[in-house]
């Protein structure tokens, strides 16, 4: 499952649409946001601390001999853990790109491509037709290759790079897929339309309606699986309803986390904020990392919160962590209100005597390290 935003909602669709349907199945995505045990699930059983330690033993001379990166490493480990497991099927979220990245090993059965926008421009070129041309190298020859990607001139990059793979390409028009949408606070329905079915009254159990654009891309994966993984109708809207992805507008309490990091993330997360109407005022802890477009983000997201808390995740690695004088300087020049602070465990204090709702936001970093140091609110307690 490849794609910039929503390739991870996307693929925990397809994982617990698969398990309605009676699979054993493996869920690989990243990144993590507290534990490392949350990138590889079966059945939704985390891969057990002691697993990791005996791959990571028995991998590591092969990674030092290759130089293998941190995701490569991992990569493996979910393959291997995979394995041992047991599963029959597993869904898996590509890293960065597609072409290069190292979940591109596989043969799959089916391959997702949600919408593309502008990300990692050093790795995956400055444009997003050279992004598309990247995230279309997951296509293979005879495998079904199905996106959602809402812009034609994409879209066209998409399908001339995976016909030229062979694979069966696809483009679902979400727009003449997705009807009587009603997003609220605990999820949203909708009526779905796809070439083979139509599922009237869907329910997404996560809110925003932007997952139902990644609903109505998991269900037609499901339908393009092979014969011998057939999934019916009722599998489908279970496997939806019942998939849940932490940190995508997710709703703890006075607290809403989201991982939205990029400008098109913000738009949705904007547009998720519009929807929910959560109690005001809305206060926003921010931190985003330096090398992302925190300026389009920060415009777009600012005037939807009612205050605009500025901090620095620990976690962030210091090399990508942005600079609180730069981003404070420039809000000052665009008109911005905002505070800020530093200490993130203190700003964590400070917002909810600023807002009755708290929203964390900017970084998958930003989230998890927020999530660590609330009580009740990690992935996995």
């Amino acid at each position: 499952m490849g794609g910039t935003n929503g390739k991870g909602s996307t693929a925990t669709m397809v994982y617990e649409v698969l398990r309605a349907a009676g699979w054993r199945v493996g869920l690989y995505t990243s990144p993590h946001l507290v534990s490392f045990r949350e990138r590889i699930v079966v059945d939704g059983v985390p891969v057990p601390e002691e697993a990791v330690a005996v791959w990571t033993e028995r991998l590591r001379p092969l990674a030092e001999e290759r130089q293998a990166s941190f995701f490569e490493i991992t990569t493996a480990i979910a393959f291997a853990d995979f394995a041992a497991r047991g599963v029959d099927v597993a869904v898996v979220e590509v890293g960065l790109g597609g072409r290069l990245d190292a979940t591109n090993v596989l043969r799959p059965l089916a391959c997702g491509v949600t919408r593309i926008a502008l990300e990692h421009t050093d790795y995956l070129g400055p444009d997003l037709a050279s992004i598309a041309r990247e995230k279309a190298g997951i296509a293979k020859a005879g495998v079904p290759f199905v996106t959602t990607e809402p812009l034609d001139e994409v879209a066209a990059v998409l399908e001339l790079e995976a016909r030229a793979r062979g694979a069966l390409y696809e483009r679902l028009d979400v727009a003449a897929a997705v009807s009587g949408l009603e997003a609220g606070p605990d999820g949203c329905s909708f009526d779905l339309g796809t070439p083979e079915r139509r599922y009237a009254g869907a329910r997404v159990g996560m809110a925003g309606g932007y997952q139902a654009a990644n609903a109505a891309l998991a269900a037609r994966l499901a339908e393009l699986l092979p014969a011998h993984y057939a999934v019916g109708e009722a599998a489908v809207r279970t496997g939806l309803a019942a998939a849940n992805v932490p940190g995508r507008f997710e709703r703890r309490g006075r607290w809403i986390f989201d991982v939205a990091h990029n400008p098109d993330g913000a738009r949705a997360l904007v547009a998720a904020i519009r929807s929910a109407q959560p109690p005001r005022p809305l206060a926003g802890v921010v931190a985003v990392l330096g090398d992302k477009a925190w300026r389009e983000y920060l415009a777009t997201l600012a005037p939807s919160l009612d205050v605009l808390l500025l901090t620095r995740a620990p976690s962030a690695p210091p090399d990508r962590s942005w600079s609180l004088d730069e981003v404070t300087g420039w809000c000052g020049e665009q008109g911005i209100a905002a505070l800020t602070e530093p200490d993130f465990a203190r700003a964590l204090e400070r917002a909810p005597l600023l807002g009755r709702t708290v929203l964390v936001a900017g970084s998958f970093h930003t989230v998890g390290d927020a999530m660590a140091r609330l009580p009740g609110t990690a992935p996995l307690g």
